[in-house]
């Protein structure tokens, strides 16, 4: 239709009913017939209506609060990145009476997300934005919502059958799957690829890494499998325990040149490279923490893949109010990009489109 702007009136004569019934259709007031407010929303589909978003601010009496269920965080860590989205989604929000607050816990510790989980159910919400850990405790937490009637939206990690309203994240597998490809671009005969694994690697709170290391096999079982595959523990608290691992991993398989670390601590294999004899032809890793980028421009890394964690913490809050306040459809799946950063191209990145 013509580009105007159409007053609640104008929608009332499209749609053949009363200026109230529209009112309450948009504002999701009243008891509306669902034929009425079908042949209402179908107007508004059609003129792709646009509410004054700054009108509704204004006139709004209530006050929406947001939960957001995150790990916490150090400065320099993806997680910072996604609260920093979130804060920003929140400046943005302060004139439509929005209130961000946050619960948090211990990424990959049972207990921490259990009683993050616990204070949310004890806590008033009219949307809920999680970063999920556990599957039986996120399905449970999930069911209680949908009781509660609270929205609630998943980023980073989709929970198959907790059924949010809509998830923002990277598809796991996928991106396992690009990170074989590009790391065997690097391949020559005769050499060996290194899974750099965290200690916690079979925690059930890693699905994520896990999913990822499945898409990277199906790509070496598709095109590469007679390369042996090759896998060293890293303690993921104790880094000068890494030392001597990496040390004697390095002098018993001299042939292995290609690696990957599936989550975002590259920079411990990059720093030992850095500071040690040994070299690798192709190392990809995730995240772009500042040290791991400082490790791709000096060429320890080769490749990392970034998933715009700032961008799902900010796309989620304003998807919760799209959803809650402005009344609107929400698609069930944002896919982040897999962005693949190299050397050459990490300067021109950004986060935010």
């Amino acid at each position: 239709m013509e580009n105007k702007i159409y007053t609640i009136k104008d929608i009332a004569q499209m749609a053949g009913v009363s200026a109230g019934t529209v009112d309450r259709v948009l504002h999701d007031r009243g008891d509306v017939s669902k034929s009425t407010k079908e042949k209402v929303q179908k107007v508004l589909k059609e003129i792709n209506y646009q509410p004054n978003m700054f009108a509704i601010g204004l006139a709004a009496k209530k006050k929406y609060t947001i939960i957001c269920l995150i790990p916490f965080c150090n400065e320099d860590d993806y997680w910072h990145s996604v609260s920093c989205g979130i804060e920003r989604a929140a400046s943005e929000l302060r004139p439509f009476n929005v209130i961000i607050n946050f619960i948090k816990y211990t990424h990959a510790d049972h207990t921490s997300y259990e009683k993050a989980c616990l204070e949310l159910k004890e806590t008033s919400a009219d949307a809920v934005l999680i970063a999920p850990n556990f599957r039986e405790e996120t399905l449970t937490i999930a069911e209680h919502l949908k009781r509660q009637h609270i929205p609630f939206i998943f980023i980073d990690f989709n929970v198959e059958g907790a059924n949010p309203l809509k998830y923002i994240g990277q598809n796991s597998y996928m991106s396992g799957y690009i990170a074989a490809k590009i790391l065997m671009r690097d391949y020559k005969d005769g050499q060996e690829v290194v899974f750099f694994l965290a200690n916690n690697k079979n925690n059930p709170a890693e699905i994520q890494m896990q999913r990822r290391m499945d898409g990277f096999m199906k790509y070496i079982s598709d095109f590469f499998s007679d390369v042996p595959i090759r896998e060293i523990i890293l303690n993921k608290t104790e880094d000068c325990v890494d030392k001597e691992s990496l040390d004697t991993f390095f002098e018993n398989h001299p042939k292995a040149k290609l690696g990957i670390v599936f989550n975002s601590r590259v920079y411990l294999v990059g720093n030992h490279l850095l500071n040690s004899k040994w070299k690798m032809d192709a190392l990809v890793g995730y995240d772009l923490l500042q040290r791991n980028v400082d490790l791709l421009k000096s060429g320890q890394v080769k490749y990392l893949i970034g998933q715009r964690p700032a961008l799902q913490g900010y796309r989620g809050v304003k998807a919760l109010c799209e959803h809650v306040i402005f009344k609107r459809t929400v698609n069930a799946v944002k896919y982040m990009p897999i962005d693949v950063l190299m050397k050459e191209n990490i300067d021109f990145y950004f986060e935010f489109e």
